[in-house]
């Protein structure tokens, strides 16, 4: 179909509920597709967005993962690859991604991508192509209200003392560093984290594997670069050794020691986390959960500061896609925030 031949789409076709997500639906009798209806969908995403956190979209057809990305790319910004990963994905098609490849029997915590590092995507775009037919939600929560349910002391030691992440690499526990660096080159490794800031060190594994572990200071708070709201913007509660069950926990340290477990997160100055600490900032992050079912078709726009996402466990097939745009660094003393 040609632009000129598109259906011209006005407010009056559209059904918009207030909240988080705000949701944007064809009223009854409206037959479009998301691309057909992207110029209105845009200017309400423009509108809405960084008031609302995020937006769903259901009852547009969408044709193709192609027609996503097309969607995803029109609001202005080039589609950003996955760099830096944290959790195994496979590209599907251009600057699409799968979501987390995780067991689906498992849950995936709450978390702002990317917000282990320095540099993130603010926007984010998730397209269920095939719902679960039993769970599988990608529960949402505001990461301003998180900031505001936390106790104030809290919020103060960790904006103070930041995060300090600590992976290591392989040992058949975790993703290659290969994989998430993008080269199998320990100086191509070395010079991306001299670039970004990161601690890295080699050693031998027992198998005379090459391991590689880095430690990254990072935020535990930020400010938004557009709205100035202050979020909750970290991935400590899903780093942290405690996140995994006990048992699990137990073997894991059994079998290579708690130096070297594949991920933890301790204060910035290298310091525990107190349990207290982490038992207090699950249970905001829990009471601050919004979930709504996925309907095949379904496409979720997020600002990736404002709102954090999640994973619900699932039974049968289940395809969910995510697509990211602007990169966005916090900017060094005396520099512009910019976001590409």
């Amino acid at each position: 179909m040609t632009t000129l031949s598109m259906p011209q789409l006005a407010l009056d076709d559209l059904r918009i509920e207030p909240g988080l997500p705000t949701v944007v639906a064809p009223k009854a009798g409206v037959d479009i597709s998301l691309e057909e209806a992207m110029p209105l969908l845009r200017t309400i995403a423009d509108d809405t967005l960084e008031q609302a956190g995020g937006l769903l979209f259901t009852g547009f057809r969408v044709p193709s993962i192609e027609s996503f990305q097309g969607f995803a790319g029109s609001f202005g910004h080039p589609l950003i690859g996955y760099e830096f990963a944290s959790t195994p994905r496979s590209q599907v098609e251009g600057a699409v991604y799968t979501s987390t490849e995780y067991p689906p029997h498992r849950s995936i915590p709450l978390h702002n991508e990317q917000s282990y590092t320095r540099e993130w995507p603010l926007r984010i775009w998730f397209h269920c192509v095939l719902a679960a037919a039993s769970g599988g939600a990608t529960p949402i929560a505001d990461s301003r209200a998180i900031y505001r349910g936390l106790d104030p002391a809290l919020v103060a030691r960790f904006t103070k003392r930041e995060l300090l992440y600590v992976r290591n690499f392989g040992q058949g526990l975790d993703l290659p560093w290969q994989q998430t660096f993008g080269s199998d080159d320990p100086r191509v490794v070395e010079r991306i984290c001299a670039a970004r800031g990161i601690d890295c060190a080699w050693r031998d594994g027992e198998d005379g594997e090459l391991l590689l572990r880095t430690r990254e200071r990072c935020q535990a708070v930020a400010s938004h670069p557009r709205t100035g709201d202050m979020v909750w913007f970290n991935q400590l509660n899903l780093f942290h050794l405690s996140a995994l069950d006990e048992e699990m926990q137990e073997a894991l340290v059994d079998a290579v020691g708690l130096e070297n477990v594949p991920r933890n997160v301790y204060y910035g100055d290298g310091e525990e986390i107190e349990a207290e600490a982490l038992a207090e900032i699950r249970g905001v992050l829990d009471q601050q959960r919004i979930v709504f079912p996925w309907l095949s078709g379904d496409v979720l726009m997020l600002d990736n500061m404002l709102t954090a996402h999640a994973r619900d466990p699932f039974r049968g097939p289940r395809k969910v896609v995510v697509a990211m745009a602007q990169s966005y660094s916090e900017p060094k003393s005396g520099e512009q925030k910019t976001a590409s």
